[in-house]
């Protein structure tokens, strides 16, 4: 069983890279570290381990008319009603109960249809080592998503499908604690043209307003990350609603480029426990959208980026997976109440060209493209935003990293400031990102909540990321 999943693995890199090699022969164009990136990329690598798996069981070649995928947790109580087990085998009747593998319990599920108009189904691990085919399609309507259709091959993912929503180009920001000259400075030498500030319903509109000039005397768009109370929306949804959105209708009057409605609404931190639903958050989204857009239509709109996350089911009531909170928001119609998709990308350790060999293990949340991916398929019309996105280094803090982030203790300067700009490069690419707030430029918070590590700019007053950033938006490296 092993050596057969192998050989499958080995298939489908031997067929990329020929594939690759002949678009060489072709073009005349040597392989690029890009090219390496498409190869590699996890999703089309696993659509290919299902592909061959039914392929294997019908004797013949599959012509895909339709496919659509989704992240699957083998764990669930609904998995265990459906099946009467655990485990990627649990959908396989011919697999004993006792040789059931019970310790896989998580990755993508594949519903394929072939031109005879047959449906297959195919489960495959995050990392790729284990894969079976079910004896029945089943597809809970909770996990139907966009579903990409094709007349012929090539077969397009619909992660990352094209768009002409939102914003048009690509642009760099960062976070920042306070606008001052020195950040301005360097800033504007890393490319950015937009600044991000965060900003309390209770600070009132007057320090919106601070924030609103402060970036048009630096010459940058300002993206307000607008939050609010979660206990206001505990005592009275509708009414803090209503005063959140005359809030941001305010905002947009004054001149705010953009705004972004609340931050990871999928926690209990910032979101009333046992209320964290994507689809009463989208109920906020609306009216905040029809508010902003009546005050300013020139303002862009842009989702509150959930938390990246898979403790759900450990934390129920407090935590709400980021997938499973913006499946929800999707099947409430929050792509209409939008411009652009709020994600956040902020416990990496490798390069954003990676896709697997986190020690931590190979949950999506952990890489940079299945993030991208892990919203988009739920929008494949609607722009990305990143509104945080950065790497933690405790180089040069003077300080061990908190325990709890000890996870980033072997990242550098030097990496952080590549993989920041491999992620601009990348995401300028995709053809799907509008906007990339780094996260962040200038704090120098340094405890159990290290924002300093995350900084472009270090406590020395040096910026070592800045002109690898600068490089990245000018295509001179």
């Amino acid at each position: 069983m092993q050596q057969k999943r192998l050989d499958i693995l080995l298939r489908t890199i031997t067929r990329t890279w020929l594939a690759l090699a002949l678009l060489t022969m072709l073009t005349g164009t040597a392989l690029s570290q890009d090219d390496n990136a498409v190869a590699g990329d996890f999703v089309q690598t696993s659509l290919q381990i299902a592909r061959d798996l039914i392929e294997e069981e019908r004797g013949s070649r599959l012509t895909m008319v339709r496919w659509r995928y989704y992240e699957d947790d083998w764990s669930s109580p609904g998995s265990f009603q459906l099946y009467g087990s655990f485990g990627i085998d649990n959908c396989v009747v011919d697999v004993p109960i006792k040789q059931k593998r019970a310790d896989i319990l998580f990755g993508w599920t594949f519903s394929i249809l072939d031109m005879s108009g047959k449906e297959y189904q195919a489960r495959v691990s995050y990392d790729f080592n284990d894969s079976v085919l079910c004896d029945e399609v089943h597809v809970p309507p909770a996990y139907g998503g966009p579903v990409p259709e094709a007349p012929s091959e090539p077969e397009q993912p619909v992660a990352v499908a094209p768009t002409t929503a939102g914003p048009a180009g690509f642009a760099l920001g960062g976070h920042v604690s306070g606008l001052d000259g020195r950040a301005a400075q360097l800033m504007r030498s890393a490319g950015m043209t937009w600044v991000k500030s965060q900003l309390p319903v209770e600070a009132g509109i007057a320090k919106g307003i601070e924030f609103i000039q402060g970036a048009k005397a630096n010459n940058f768009k300002l993206l307000l990350g607008v939050v609010g109370s979660k206990d206001a929306l505990a005592n009275d949804f509708n009414g803090y609603v209503a005063q959140l959105s005359a809030f941001v209708a305010e905002l947009a009057r004054n001149g705010a480029d953009a705004i972004e409605i609340w931050n990871e609404p999928n926690l209990d931190r910032e979101w009333p426990y046992g209320r964290i639903d994507g689809a009463l958050y989208t109920d906020m989204l609306k009216a905040a959208y029809n508010a902003i857009k009546a005050a300013n239509p020139a303002t862009l709109v842009i989702s509150g980026a959930p938390a990246p996350t898979g403790a759900e089911g450990a934390f129920p009531g407090a935590v709400v997976n980021d997938d499973n909170f913006m499946r929800q928001m999707a099947q409430a119609g929050a792509a209409q109440y939008m411009d652009c998709l709020g994600l956040h990308y902020n416990e990496g350790i490798l390069s954003p060209r990676s896709n697997s060999g986190d020690p931590r293990g190979n949950y999506p949340t952990r890489y940079f493209g299945s993030m991208l991916n892990r919203g988009a398929q739920f929008f494949p019309n609607t722009n990305i935003c990143w509104t945080e996105l950065g790497y933690l280094s405790g180089e040069g803090m003077g300080a061990p990293i908190p325990p709890a982030f000890a996870w980033a203790n072997n990242v550098t300067l030097a990496q952080q400031a590549e993989w920041i700009a491999d992620a601009v490069r990348l995401s300028r690419e995709s053809g799907r990102v509008a906007l990339l707030i780094v996260w962040n430029v200038n704090f120098t918070r340094w405890d159990s909540d290290p924002m300093g590590g995350y900084a472009l700019i270090r406590p020395d007053g040096s910026c070592p990321g800045c002109a690898t950033l600068g490089a990245a938006m000018s295509g001179s490296a």
